[in-house]
């Protein structure tokens, strides 16, 4: 380790900051999250620096910097434009024993600025120890992303229970089980949900069962997967993922997104294809109602949207009915992630001002759709799980006023390393899928718009013959 990571406590203590440039303002403006007292010294201020003078906000020394500026000082901090005032404030503060960072300069620096992730009062800093600060920040965006932003109020909720739990757990081993059981269970959701005041009366009540393994109820998990990109899983939906102790999955969620889920969860497939299905609905439902009732937290995982064609709206109602506690994560449903990835926009000004979303088969199999109102010009209609009702819905769009020659789209596997993407038209669709051997899960989009496939597909294969194939795909 080349440094010490530490935090250091500022809060109403002097730390000078030499330079009125905007690189000074961003120091300043950490300092102040921090809550130190702020002298800039610089015959010059930035806007931003005027404005927190002019507010009170900061001290200004309006001259060039001298040694005695620090006096008083806990933090030094040297970001003006002259390599040797910079020089001069290190060599004088580590003399003092003072910690000064020289912006840009890390050998004069006795300690970095990291980057920050900020979810207070929990807090990560993640640093390079000034080798790469692009890097770090990289580092710490991907950190942001995983973090939700409401750790910070589970931070807080915990910090004013800590007196109590000591108390009613007087064992250091007996406290920390509590604290996991708390911080990865119902209690934590209820905060990350928005449900701060249930939270709150759920832990003093664990409290005062003053029990190390409080029985919390369980809950279900209905998460939306995508079309198949891991990529395209929402951070709610990949926190949730590692938090389950059992999935309950379907056919259409990809290989590469079950090796997200958390290694030791039990797994259960109940995925169903056209007249097979491995477990019936109403099972499903009774399956998660249970599951919950034994006190486990259940992942049910289904491709693309739970609400859109995924009857996830079936199930959370045999939940409510039973009081089974549940959240719902949306996801990218196949229509808008299978057009994006091939290049298909669903609406376009000179194409289409509307845009329709249909199943292919309803619940006894048959294709019994509002005909005349999907045969409508500037339109786009997406077809789930058509492939079966293909020639039915070819027949009744032109029956019904579309051209036989309107554009049609096949998305093949959307999204994933195996997407095909084939295009026809209403009168030569059906050859088209016996020609191309089309399977499911296939979406069919139907409308002007495909006639943007061959400007805008971007998915193609990478060509990394030489450095330059690396940042580009090639057609």
């Amino acid at each position: 380790m080349d440094y010490l990571p530490i935090f250091y406590q500022i809060r109403q203590r002097n730390c000078l900051v030499a330079g009125g440039g905007a690189v000074a303002a961003r120091k300043v403006s950490l300092l102040r999250k921090a809550g130190a007292t702020v002298v800039v010294v610089s015959p010059r201020l930035c806007d931003e620096l005027e404005q927190l003078k002019s507010a009170g906000k900061i001290q200004h020394r309006d001259r060039e910097y001298t040694s005695g500026d620090l006096d008083d000082c806990v933090l030094v901090i040297a970001a003006t434009d002259q390599r040797d005032v910079n020089e001069q404030i290190s060599a004088e503060a580590k003399l003092r024993n003072l910690p000064v960072n020289v912006v840009d300069n890390p050998p004069l620096c006795s300690f970095i600025m990291p980057s920050i992730v900020d979810r207070s009062p929990v807090q990560i800093a993640v640093s390079t120890g000034g080798a790469s600060p692009v890097l770090a920040r990289l580092i710490r965006t991907r950190l942001e992303g995983l973090i939700p932003a409401a750790y910070g109020k589970l931070g807080a909720l915990v910090d004013g229970f800590r007196d109590q739990v000591k108390a009613a757990f007087p064992n250091v081993e007996q406290r920390r089980h509590f604290w996991e059981t708390v911080l990865e269970g119902t209690i934590a959701e209820q905060v990350f949900t928005g449900h701060d005041a249930d939270a709150r009366k759920m832990l003093e009540s664990a409290i005062d069962q003053r029990s190390a393994s409080p029985q919390l109820v369980g809950e279900v998990f209905l998460v939306g997967a995508g079309p198949g990109d891991p990529d395209l899983l929402t951070f709610r939906a990949l926190r949730l993922m590692q938090k389950a102790d059992v999935v309950v999955y379907d056919r259409l969620v990809s290989p590469a997104i079950m090796d997200l889920v958390r290694r030791d969860a039990e797994i259960v497939y109940v995925g169903k294809e056209r007249d097979r299905h491995t477990m019936k609905q109403e099972n499903i439902n009774q399956l998660l109602v249970r599951l919950a009732k034994e006190g486990r937290r259940v992942l049910r995982l289904k491709g693309g949207d739970p609400f859109i064609f995924g009857r996830g709206g079936e199930e959370i109602e045999t939940l409510a009915q039973e009081k089974v506690p549940f959240q719902i994560v949306p996801g990218i449903t196949a229509a808008s992630g299978c057009s994006s990835y091939a290049g298909i926009p669903l609406t376009h000004r000179d194409y289409a001002q509307s845009c329709v979303f249909v199943t292919g088969h309803l619940k006894d199999g048959s294709v019994d759709l509002n005909w005349k109102a999907l045969a409508q010009p500037d339109q786009t209609v997406v077809f789930y799980m058509g492939l079966h009702g293909a020639p039915t819905l070819c027949k009744e769009l032109v029956a019904h006023g579309l051209p036989a020659a309107t554009p049609v789209a096949l998305v093949e596997q959307g999204t994933t390393p195996q997407q095909r993407v084939i295009t026809a038209t209403l009168d030569t669709l059906l050859d088209v899928i016996a020609d191309e051997d089309i399977k499911p899960p296939t979406l069919i989009i139907v409308g002007e718009v495909v006639t943007l496939h061959d400007k805008l597909k971007w998915v193609e294969e990478h060509h990394v013959d030489d450095v330059e194939g690396v940042f580009a795909y090639k057609n």
